[in-house]
């Protein structure tokens, strides 16, 4: 705990480390400001009416996750940075099916410069169409048939100035980003998410010291289930810096007076090669049917339908989880080409130690890949369904959410991201990091 401590004040000895954490902490605050600036045109007390009655298991509801509650504000930030990771994602794609995309990806760093650029444009178009979606959705929203829209406005008024606020609250927003990354500390994008879910974590915990003060659950029960929430957070943070090394050798080479090469390198293959996206493809996917079957509230067929689409169903939790597995896959497939890593290797005389180079490596990168790809999508689909069950077994809805799904792995994800460039910050002015004494690297799976 001491060196801990001592690590935390090294941040502060150091000028342009404190700088970039000052910074970005004052822009995460401008974001959080953001997302409670309810839209021109809105009465606010017939919102809040209509927003307790507002589910979180549909599509809205995990949009409104991402965004850190500003869709259910109807605040000015309430598309979020959503739009540009959209964007970012079809540009992505494209790229595995596309060649002019598939040669920018492969020309370094010019290439990701314009890659940056389509996704700047791409978000555009993006938050023009969701942000007229999110004014039809805010339209059609009543309390008791009393529209939550001021009569002071028109309709057609407030979709032209909701389209522009929210389109221009993305770009700004985007902008934030960028400036964080460059000028702060951390993934700005990433940042921008991590903080919206956090901010829901004060009123998770409030929420459990309410129901231990009125007696619903005993001191004991609720310690467990904090012992529960940390040992899951470790095996979370355990498989998403597991990784298998494959070593690589290259031959040696003479230039002039000077040897290159003789050295061993290695491939990190991780385990969870796609990240958080396959729980959010799937997870798209599976609000689709709960968010239309809520059209039809008198349908008998319907609602026998909508039985199996709850949360805790066994139907339900297989489905999802296959479309985990199907997904991380997928992505992975997408994300990571061996072919390119074995065409590479090739080029700079590199070789795995016992593979032929060219095909043969490829197919033994890709046969590796394959191999621990199964138990991270496995992981991956636990941890998805997890908190549902969790939520069934009398743990609030708030604090469930952060037993498992999208938002303990972006929570994870984005904290080791930024701890470990602080890490890199300390280390590289000889200081002590926060992982001394158990650097955090990657495991062989």
């Amino acid at each position: 705990m001491s060196g801990f401590v001592e690590s935390f004040r090294n941040i502060f000895k150091i000028q342009e480390l404190r700088q970039r954490i000052i910074f970005t902490v004052l822009l995460l605050i401008v974001v959080r400001i953001g997302a409670h600036i309810t839209l021109p045109g809105i009465d606010t007390g017939l919102l809040a009416e209509a927003s307790k009655n507002q589910s979180d298991n549909t599509l809205f509801g995990l949009y409104d996750l991402f965004v850190g509650g500003a869709f259910k504000n109807a605040a000015v930030f309430a598309l979020g940075i959503m739009p540009y990771i959209s964007s970012s994602i079809i540009i992505q794609l494209l790229g595995a099916v596309i060649p002019y995309f598939q040669k920018l990806q492969k020309e370094g760093e010019a290439g990701r410069k314009k890659i940056n650029q389509m996704t700047r444009y791409g978000t555009v178009p993006v938050a023009l169409m969701q942000a007229w979606g999110v004014s039809v959705q805010l339209g059609s929203r009543n309390v008791a048939g009393v529209s939550i829209l001021s009569p002071e406005i028109s309709p057609f008024l407030f979709t032209v100035s909701c389209v522009i606020l929210l389109t221009a609250g993305t770009i700004f927003m985007m902008w934030l980003g960028e400036q964080i990354t460059e000028r702060g500390i951390g993934n700005g994008i990433s940042l921008i998410i991590f903080i919206g879910i956090i901010d829901r974590f004060p009123y998770a915990v409030f929420n459990e010291i309410d129901v231990v003060k009125s007696g619903a659950r005993n001191l004991i029960i609720e310690l467990l289930i904090i012992v529960g929430l940390v040992l899951i957070i470790a095996a979370v943070v355990l498989v998403t810096q597991a990784m298998r090394r494959i070593p690589v050798q290259y031959a040696k080479r003479v230039v002039g007076r000077k040897i290159y090469g003789g050295v061993t390198q290695y491939i990190p293959l991780r385990v969870n090669q796609a990240g958080v996206m396959p729980i959010i493809f799937a997870q798209s996917i599976m609000f689709v049917p709960n968010t239309i079957l809520t059209f039809f509230p008198n349908s008998d067929i319907m609602q026998s339908v909508a039985q199996h689409f709850n949360q805790t169903s066994l139907v339900y939790a297989l489905l999802y989880g296959s479309l985990i597995v199907f997904f991380t896959y997928f992505y992975t497939a997408i994300a990571f080409n061996p072919k390119d890593v074995s065409d590479n290797m090739k080029k700079q005389g590199g070789f795995v130690p016992g593979v032929r180079p060219g095909k043969a490596t490829s197919d033994f990168i890709d046969n590796i890949l394959t191999k621990i790809t199964l138990p991270g999508s496995i992981f991956l689909a636990f941890i998805a369904i997890l908190p549902a069950f969790i939520a069934q077994a009398g743990v609030t809805q708030g604090l469930s959410q952060f037993f498992g799904g999208t938002s303990l792995l972006i929570i994870v994800g984005v904290a080791l991201d930024t701890l470990q460039q602080v890490e890199s910050h300390l280390v590289m002015r000889h200081y002590d990091g926060f992982m001394k004494s158990g650097r955090i690297r990657g495991r062989r799976a």
